[in-house]
């Protein structure tokens, strides 16, 4: 078996995920994307717990 296969096999598989498009719910993208901007930061308690302003010489 030489090489031909494989590259039409990678070629078919490229050209399907190319064309392939999915149904985007937009309002879910909306809802994710509005929690992200509502300004909490998830790790601030773990930045003020483990970040040490100190130098250590």
């Amino acid at each position: 078996m030489g090489r031909g296969r494989q590259k039409a096999k990678h070629t078919k598989v490229a050209r399907e995920l190319k064309y392939f498009s999915p149904s985007t719910d937009l309002s879910e993208l909306e809802r994710e994307l509005a929690s992200k901007q509502s300004g909490e930061d998830p790790w601030a308690e773990y930045a003020d717990k483990y970040n040490d302003d100190e130098d250590e010489d």
